[in-house]
């Protein structure tokens, strides 16, 4: 009977620790995140991504009771920030928040890449926001036609700022010279902030950017807006045209963002992630923060945000035929 009582404090002892360890191991698992995450953005602060990507830190912060921060990698129209998310641990604790610009446009315009946008798994679209051509409020033109006709007067031409070689900015404003004929010189900068400071000490003629750095602007009247990219007006901005009812047909450009993780993340993370940023997407405040600062966005699964940006790379490899714009 003592052997027997012995033998069954065994048996209980084991099945009690193997119990523990399962838990322990589910628990490990089910607690993403168990550590602070990193959220990258390829751009310097002031930027649409920046934006984007501070409100998506800050409720998830809320919402899975871990601590997300967004880090600026700026460089290389991107390319260095999607290079150190590429090569990060695919475990959920480095994250990017990609733009067109480095996802789709950069990899078609560049045969140097130094990282590869396979290894960056889509997670979620968190939003998508017209491009507006902003001019400092002592520029001489008020419409796009004004701006043409100026840049070919005198022979000097107008210049334009964008965050970095090849972004949509670049593209747009590549697009709109060879469309109407304007004589314009491009002056790239390593992001938006750096591009709208400039632009607001009136040091470059005008910027396409991406409307949440420059809303505010537009309120206080140290910048005015000219045109809107996409191809129907701004909710954000519904008295300022599109760059189409200026008399270019089928111009439609945006700055979209979304949520990136190393390829080999593993599907649960990946799906908690794209859940838990569609319920914030979704939330009234958060939709009234991004459609009051331009963005436009509806909750998307995986496999929708891989479509659009397969979508998107079809739409910009004509654009770049088109415009002739090379990285190298």
């Amino acid at each position: 009977m003592k052997s027997f009582t012995r033998a069954m404090r065994r048996f209980l002892a084991a099945a009690l620790c193997g119990a523990a360890t399962m838990g322990l191991h589910a628990g490990v698992h089910a607690a993403y995140p168990d550590k602070t995450v990193r959220i990258i953005v390829p751009y310097a602060p002031g930027g649409s991504g920046d934006v984007f990507a501070r409100l998506i830190a800050e409720k998830l912060t809320s919402r899975l009771g871990q601590t997300f921060i967004v880090e600026n990698r700026a460089g290389a129209s991107g390319a260095i920030g999607a290079r150190y998310v590429a090569d990060a641990p695919p475990d959920g604790s480095i994250l990017l928040l990609g733009q067109t610009g480095e996802i789709v446009v950069t990899p078609l315009l560049s045969s140097n890449l130094n990282y590869k946008p396979e290894n960056l798994m889509p997670v979620v679209l968190v939003g998508d926001s017209p491009l507006v051509l902003s001019a400092h409020p002592s520029q001489p033109f008020n419409t796009i036609q004004e701006m043409v006709a100026l840049s070919k007067k005198g022979g000097q031409g107008l210049n334009y700022a964008s965050s970095g070689t090849g972004t949509p900015g670049h593209l747009a404003a590549a697009a709109l010279a060879l469309k109407t004929g304007a004589k314009l010189t491009h002056v790239p900068y390593k992001g938006g902030g750096a591009a709208l400071s400039d632009l607001l000490g009136n040091h470059v003629d005008m910027f396409f950017s991406g409307a949440p750095g420059v809303l505010p602007h537009f309120k206080s009247g140290t910048l005015k807006p000219i045109a809107v990219s996409t191809a129907v007006r701004s909710p954000a901005l519904p008295n300022v045209p599109t760059v189409a009812e200026a008399g270019i047909p089928g111009f439609s450009f945006s700055l979209w963002g979304g949520i990136f993780a190393p390829k080999g993340t593993p599907d649960d993370i990946v799906q908690t992630l794209n859940r838990e940023i569609n319920a914030i997407i979704a939330d009234p405040e958060t939709k009234r923060r991004l459609e009051a600062e331009g963005a436009a966005v509806k909750p998307n699964s995986v496999q929708e945000f891989t479509q659009f940006i397969g979508a998107e790379r079809g739409k910009y490899q004509e654009i770049i035929k088109e415009t002739g714009v090379r990285l190298d």
